[in-house]
C-alpha cells in the first residue's frame, strides 16, 4: 500500500514540473524569438516481483509480475519551429527565415546565440542586440578581441560606418551604409548546430552552445540552408496559447487524479488500523 502513495507523489511532482515549463511558455507568448518547450517523462525502475517462467512442456508463467515506481522529468526538449514573422519597419529589426542563429558577444567574452534580432546601433557604433550584447561575425570590421572565435572563425564586431544612420541589411547579411557598399561592407554570418535542442537557455533569449550539440556550422545567410536574413521583420514567439491551455488542463487533471490516489490509499490505510477496533 505504501508503493502507492510513492507512486503518486512522484506524479504529483511530475505534473508540477509540466505546469511550470507551460506557464513559462505562456509567460513569454509575446517575447521575441521565444521558443517554446516541454517537458518529457520516463518511468521508474519496475520491481520484479516474479519472472516469466518457460518449460518445455508450456509456459507456466508467460507474463511475469511487475511493480512500477512511478514517473520522473528526464529532460526539457526546446522547440526551434519557425515563428511567425512580424514587420517592424526597422531595418536593424532581423528576422531569420531558417534554421540559423545570431552570435553575440556576451560580458564574459564567450559567444553566445539568439534568434532575437532585435538591434541597435550603441553610442560608439557598434550593432548590439536588446541586452546590450555586441553582434559578432567573421565578417565583421572591428577585431576588438583576437581570441574569440568559433569553428575556428575570429569573430568580429560590427560597426557600420554611417554619418546619417542610414543603414541597410541585405538578405546575405551585408550591412551596407552610404559610405560602405559591396565588398568592403561588413557581412552578419549565422550560425546552426547539429542537436540545437541541447543548446543550454541562459535567459535573454541567449543560448549557450556545449558538447551535445555538436559541431557548429557558420555560414553566409543563404548559403548550405543556414537560412536568410529578412529586415524589417521580427520573429515572434512560437508558443500557441491554445495549445498551451490544453496542456494545462490536462496537467491539472492529472495532478488531480495522483492526488485521488494518495487519498484512496490513505483511507485504505486507515481502513487496515481500524479493522481491530
Amino acid at each position: 500500500m505504501m508503493r502507492s502513495l510513492f507512486i503518486a507523489g512522484s506524479g504529483m511532482q511530475g505534473q508540477q514540473f509540466n505546469l511550470d515549463v507551460i506557464s513559462n511558455n505562456l509567460a513569454n507568448v509575446n517575447t521575441t524569438g521565444f521558443k517554446k518547450s516541454r517537458a518529457d517523462f520516463q518511468s521508474l525502475l519496475y520491481q520484479s516481483i516474479k519472472k516469466p517462467v518457460y518449460s518445455e512442456t508450456g509456459f507456466f508463467n508467460p507474463t511475469g509480475i511487475e511493480a512500477g515506481n512511478g514517473v520522473r522529468v528526464v529532460g526539457t526538449l526546446k522547440d526551434f519551429a519557425q515563428g511567425i514573422p512580424q514587420e517592424t519597419g526597422n531595418e536593424l529589426d532581423l528576422n531569420i527565415n531558417g534554421p540559423g542563429f545570431f552570435m553575440v558577444q556576451m560580458p564574459n567574452g564567450e559567444v553566445g546565440y539568439t534568434r532575437e534580432g532585435a538591434f541597435r546601433i550603441d553610442g560608439e557604433g557598434y550593432l548590439v542586440n536588446s541586452s546590450g550584447y555586441y553582434l559578432v561575425s567573421p565578417e565583421g570590421n572591428e577585431n576588438t578581441d583576437p581570441s574569440l572565435s568559433v569553428d575556428g572563425k575570429s569573430l568580429k564586431r560590427i560597426k557600420p560606418e554611417t554619418d546619417n544612420n542610414e543603414i541597410h541589411i541585405s538578405e546575405k547579411g551585408l550591412v551596407t551604409t552610404e559610405i560602405e557598399s559591396g565588398s568592403n561592407a561588413p557581412a552578419i554570418y549565422l550560425a546552426n548546430f547539429i542537436n540545437p535542442s541541447a543548446l543550454e537557455s541562459l535567459g535573454s533569449n541567449i543560448y549557450k552552445a556545449n558538447e551535445v550539440c555538436g559541431e557548429v556550422n557558420i555560414a553566409e545567410p543563404t548559403e548550405d540552408g543556414i537560412g536568410s536574413i529578412q529586415s524589417g521583420f521580427l520573429e515572434g514567439s512560437n508558443v500557441k496559447v491554445v495549445e498551451e491551455m490544453v496542456k494545462m488542463i490536462i496537467a491539472q487533471r492529472a495532478y488531480e487524479i495522483n492526488t485521488k490516489s494518495i487519498q484512496t490509499s490513505d483511507e485504505i490505510l486507515g481502513m487496515t488500523n481500524n479493522l481491530k477496533r
